[in-house]
């Protein structure tokens, strides 16, 4: 056959087969690949578990870890705790004035120590999966009265007024009042931290049919819009020059947000620096997930 002849053309049966065994060529070669892909997905999920159990196994020991420290540590610092306010009462005798300055430091570093731990206990039952939610009724108006009574002893600047609003056409909340005491007690605790002069607001106002917002104002250094979502997290610290002098443990706002989604809610911050902060949590007025007793 010369070179510019064409092939004559196959059979039919015979075209019919090359192109048959054409498409099983292709269709082995399809199925190798996925194949292979599903091995890959295999070892992938796989890899993914054995990852995911390390990662269980790793959170289960730190709570364990943190949940045994804080007992621990709860010991000596209630010994110290008792041994400063002996002195400070002036049990064994007088002090002079710069041993009773001395005594007032060791009673707020281990009034804040003892904070610490029992936040780091909380953190570690939240972990765990070991809270238990206790809602009952209440109004809001005994609980301002016990915040305020708590905080008397403890509001030492006479630069800042600690101010309770309050509380005007607001029903009785059935949730967990002790959780929510908690979340407000560290939101005016770290606004006290953070003002030098002016005032720290508590207020709780309906926010609609269905939820309340209970929100701590204060006139104190702000935080920049940048380190908002920050400030929540777990032993953060916000890196500001002007609160370098003033860090706190960067546990008491990560377990309050952490509480209120606990009790079906959310957390939230409007700040600017040098414009003071309102840290906010929004709450439902019944708490959703256990049932609602009866209102007295």
């Amino acid at each position: 056959m010369n070179l510019g002849e064409q092939a004559p053309p196959l059979p039919a049966g015979d075209e019919a087969g090359v192109l048959l065994a054409a498409a099983r060529r292709e269709s082995d070669e399809l199925r190798a690949e996925l194949e292979e892909t599903n091995r890959g997905v295999v070892a992938l999920y796989a890899e993914l578990d054995a990852q995911a159990e390390q990662l269980m196994r790793a959170t289960e020991l730190k709570s364990r870890f943190l949940a045994y420290m804080s007992h621990e540590f709860r010991t000596p610092v209630s010994a110290i705790r008792s041994i400063a306010r002996l002195l400070s009462d002036r049990v064994d005798g007088p002090l002079t004035d710069e041993q009773a300055k001395q005594v007032d430091f060791i009673q707020s570093t281990a009034t804040e120590f003892a904070e610490m731990v029992d936040d780091l206990l909380d953190l570690a039952k939240i972990e765990a999966g070991r809270v238990e939610i206790s809602p009952a009724w209440f109004e809001m108006v005994d609980l301002f009265s016990a915040l305020r009574g708590m905080f008397k002893s403890v509001l030492i600047n006479p630069g800042v007024t600690l101010v309770f609003e309050e509380p005007v056409g607001l029903p009785k909340l059935y949730t967990d009042d002790r959780k929510l005491s908690q979340i407000l007690r560290n939101f005016v605790s770290n606004a006290l931290k953070f003002t030098t002069q002016g005032e720290v607001r508590v207020s709780a106002r309906r926010q609609d049919d269905q939820t309340v917002r209970f929100s701590v104002q204060d006139t104190g250094i702000g935080i920049e819009p940048k380190y908002h979502a920050a400030v929540f997290d777990d032993f953060s610290q916000v890196d500001s020059p002007v609160q370098k002098r003033l860090r706190g443990t960067g546990l008491g706002l990560s377990l309050s947000k952490q509480l209120a989604e606990i009790l079906g809610g959310h957390v939230e911050l409007e700040s600017g620096l040098g414009l003071g902060s309102t840290f906010s949590v929004i709450l439902p007025l019944h708490i959703t997930d256990a049932p609602i007793a009866e209102a007295p």
